[in-house]
């Protein structure tokens, strides 16, 4: 059955147009300029992305995550947990996906590829980086697991503190670190009336990007 409060909701996307001619030839400089774009306009959130991952037994899961870095114009850059369950997922299958959505410039970008961890000595600066209370969560937090209450995670916060006391970086945890992601294929969608969406896509040929348009 219809919920009509949900069926009648629509919004016609009329902002911008996308074009061949509009893209750069390669995939990921391509992304910085929207990227940029989407900073310039001071949207919420322009770095979160949709992380999808799948586990041994073919289970996708999904969760939203903040890109930090796009190392030379080859990889998309998070952290997190290694013994999540994304990290899980990522040891069994190291494939993922990302989804970038920008509703104020009626964007999304879909990215996939191939995952690999970040070299240490990349997640270790970026982890002392961090403000201090943030590197305390990452080394109290078992991400993912079942805890028994919030006290529980309170309560190991402080431990660490404590252990960590007057120490103001405090060294990365041997669970915790980045991930690079290689894309294979980027696809860049710009809402059009009608439905009738603009979708430029890019697929990694070799060494060479090559540049197609799909149907909405």
């Amino acid at each position: 059955m219809l919920d009509p409060h949900l069926a009648d909701l629509r919004k016609t996307y009329a902002q911008r147009t996308l074009s061949e001619a509009d893209v750069l030839p390669t995939a990921v400089p391509q992304f910085r300029v929207w990227l940029e774009e989407a900073l310039q306009a001071q949207l919420d959130e322009p770095t979160a992305m949709t992380l999808s991952t799948v586990a041994a037994n073919g289970q996708p899961s999904a969760r939203v995550v903040l890109l930090k870095g796009l190392p030379d114009d080859a990889a998309f850059l998070f952290y997190t947990n290694y013994d999540s369950r994304k990290g899980r997922d990522l040891v069994e299958r190291p494939l993922a996906a990302l989804t970038f959505f920008w509703p104020g410039l009626e964007r999304q970008v879909r990215v996939e590829g191939r995952v690999e961890k970040a070299p240490e000595a990349l997640s270790t600066e970026y982890f002392q980086s961090r403000p201090r209370g943030s590197q305390i969560g990452a080394w109290a937090s078992p991400q993912s697991q079942v805890i028994t209450s919030r006290e529980e995670l309170e309560e190991r916060e402080r431990s660490i503190a404590a252990d960590f006391d007057g120490q103001e970086l405090l060294p990365r945890p041997p669970h915790w670190g980045g991930y690079l992601l290689r894309p294979h294929r980027i696809e860049f969608w710009q809402g059009r009336p009608s439905r009738l969406h603009d979708r430029i896509v890019y697929e990694l040929e070799g060494d060479t990007w090559r540049l197609s348009r799909l149907a909405p």
